[in-house]
C-alpha cells in the first residue's frame, strides 16, 4: 500500500517533525516499506541477505516509532538488526560493525520533545537531500517490495564503549576530575559505562534517560543548558566538563575556568593532532565557524575547507575530499582520523582527553594562545516554515547592491550568505531542522561587532524580521 508523507517533513538530510501534526506510527512503517525497497532495488548491496540496522533515541515515543519501523522494513524482506536505545553514533557503529547495508536511528535529536525523525545511511555514505526526497517518492509511486524478513535484537553496548576506549591515550601520571552533562539524553547509560572504565573521577549529571528532558534541553549550544555543568566544574574542582544533546552526535565543552569553548575552538584542538599524522590534509568547517578556526588550520599546515552545514552534507565532503577531520559549529565534529568518519561527541571526548593529557597545563592553556575575538552564538530567528528558503535570497539581493559599492565587502554563498567586512564578518542561512533563520556575528573589536550587528540587522529590517542580539 502506497503512502505520501507530508513534504514537510522530508529534511534536507533526515526526516522530522511534530508528533500528531505531520508525524506518526503510519509514516514510520511507511518509510520502512519505502527504504526497505530503496534498499533492496537501488543501492549496492554487501550480500545476498539485505540488513538494515535500526536504533532509537530515549524519547517516549521513540520505541513505538522504531517498532514500526522495523514491522515496515521486514515486510519488504528485510533483515532488521534492532540494536535498541542508545545514542545516534552508536547505531552508525554498528552498520560499521555488523556490515549492514544501512542503518536507520529514530531520533529527534535536540528538537523539543513532541518532535521525533528518522537520520538514515548507507554503509559507506550518508543519505540526504535527492535521495531522502527519493525515497519519499518511492512510498507513495512505486511498487514497494513484499517479503518476510526478520527482526533480531542485537546489544552492541560494550562493544561499543570498547571501540571509543581503543584509541584513548591518557598519561598514566595523570588523573583528571571530569563533569558530564548527559541533558537526560540517550548517551547517558553508554557515559556510565565509558566513564566506569576511564581512570580518574567522574561526577554525572542528568545520565538518566528520560524523554521528558526534565533538567534542561539538551542542546549544548545554548550557553543556558551548560549553567549547571559550569556550576558543577566549579564545585567540584574539574578539569573540564563535557556536555551532550539529545542523541549524543553533539558536543559542548567547558574548560576549568568555566569558560564554554565553542566548537570551532575545539576544532584547533583536534586539528593539531591531526595534522600531525596527515600534513596538508583537508579539514572542513561549516560556514558558521569563527574565521579564527580556518586561519588556525592553515598556519598548522592544513588546508581549511568552508563548507555548508549539516551532518550529511559534511561527510560527503569529507569522502570526497578524504579529509580526516571535520566539524560545525553546532558541535558535531567528525574523526575520520582513526575513526570511522561519523560525528560521535562520546568519541570526541575521548580525543579531548587526549589533547588534555598531553597539555602541560589545563584545557585553558590549549587556547591562550588565540587571538580574542568578539562572537555570538547561533542567533535563531523565528520565521514561517513555507517561506524559510526564500528569505535569504531577498538579503542577498541586498547586499549585492551593497557590495557592488564598497569593495571591502565580500559575499560567499556556500551556504545562506556569509557577508566578510574589515570589521569581521556575519552569516545567515535558513535552518534544516528547525523553522529559523540561524545568525552568526564575529568581530576583531567591540566597535567593529556593533557596526557588523547595525549592519546585519538592517538586513533583517528590510524582509520584515528584527534580529535581537
Amino acid at each position: 500500500m502506497n503512502y505520501s508523507f507530508n513534504p514537510t517533513i522530508l529534511r534536507e538530510y533526515d526526516i522530522r517533525g511534530q508528533l500528531g501534526i505531520n508525524l506518526s506510527e503510519k509514516d514510520a512503517y511507511a518509510l520502512g516499506r519505502a527504504f526497505g525497497t530503496f534498499i533492496q532495488e537501488k543501492a549496492d548491496p554487501l550480500g545476498d541477505v539485505h540488513t538494515v540496522c535500526v536504533g532509537c533515541d530515549g524519547r517516549l515515543s521513540s520505541p513505538h516509532l522504531s517498532k514500526s519501523l522495523c514491522e515496515g522494513l521486514k515486510d519488504t524482506g528485510v533483515c532488521v538488526i534492532n540494536i535498541g536505545m542508545g545514542p545516534t553514533p552508536m547505531l552508525y557503529f554498528s552498520v560499521k560493525h555488523l556490515n549492514g547495508d544501512a542503518g536507520i536511528m529514530v531520533t529527534g535529536s535536540h528538537n523539543p520533545p513532541d518532535y521525533n525523525g528518522f537520520k538514515m545511511t548507507l554503509n559507506k555514505e550518508p543519505i540526504f537531500g535527492e535521495t531522502i526526497q527519493e525515497i519519499g517518492k518511492i512510498s507513495s509511486d512505486s511498487a514497494l517490495r513484499e517479503g518476510e524478513g526478520s527482526v533480531e535484537n542485537y546489544d552492541i553496548q560494550d562493544i561499543y564503549v570498547d571501540r571509543l576506549l581503543a584509541d584513548l591515550e591518557l598519561d598514566p601520571e595523570r588523573e583528571f576530575t571530569i563533569a558530564w552533562d548527559a541533558g537526560n539524553g540517550a548517551a547517558g547509560e553508554i557515559l556510565r559505562r565509558l566513564t566506569a572504565k576511564i581512570p580518574g573521577t567522574h561526577h554525572l549529571l542528568y545520565d538518566e534517560i528520560d524523554g521528558n528532558f526534565p533538567n534542561h534541553h539538551p542542546d549544548p549550544t545554548v550557553d543556558e543548558n551548560l549553567v549547571d555543568l559550569q556550576e558543577l566544574v566549579a564545585r567540584e574542582k574539574c578539569d573540564l566538563g563535557i556536555a551532550y544533546d539529545g542523541d549524543g552526535d553533539r558536543i559542548g565543552v567547558v574548560d576549568e575556568k568555566g569558560t564554554i569553548l565553542r566548537c570551532d575552538i575545539l576544532m584547533t584542538l583536534y586539528a593539531r593532532e591531526v595534522l600531525d599524522s596527515h600534513p596538508g590534509a583537508a579539514i572542513i568547517g561549516d560556514v558558521k565557524c569563527s574565521q579564527l578556526m580556518f586561519d588556525e588550520i592553515n598556519k598548522m599546515g592544513g588546508k581549511a575547507v568552508m563548507w555548508k552545514t549539516g551532518h550529511s552534507l559534511v561527510k560527503a565532503k569529507m569522502l570526497e575530499l578524504d579529509a580526516p577531520l571535520a566539524g560545525e559549529l553546532s558541535g558535531h565534529i567528525f574523526f575520520a582520523d582513526k575513526y570511522y568518519g561519523f560525528d560521535d561527541a562520546l568519541y570526541c571526548s575521548v580525543r579531548l582527553l587526549n589533547a588534555l593529557s598531553m597539555a602541560e597545563g589545563g584545557l585553558s592553556s590549549l587556547t591562550a594562545h588565540l587571538p580574542k575575538l568578539l562572537n555570538t552564538p547561533e542567533l535563531r530567528i523565528e520565521v514561517d516554515e513555507a517561506e524559510k528558503f526564500s528569505l535569504v535570497p531577498k538579503i542577498m539581493e541586498e547586499l549585492k547592491i551593497l557590495a557592488a559599492n564598497d569593495d571591502s565587502i565580500s559575499l560567499d554563498d556556500v551556504d545562506g550568505v556569509r557577508v566578510s567586512t574589515p570589521d569581521g564578518w556575519w552569516l545567515v542561512r535558513p535552518s534544516n531542522t528547525q523553522s529559523v533563520l540561524v545568525a552568526r556575528i564575529e568581530a576583531k573589536n567591540a566597535d567593529g561587532l556593533e557596526r557588523l550587528k547595525k549592519m546585519a540587522g538592517e538586513a533583517f529590517k528590510k524582509i520584515g524580521y528584527t534580529l535581537n542580539v
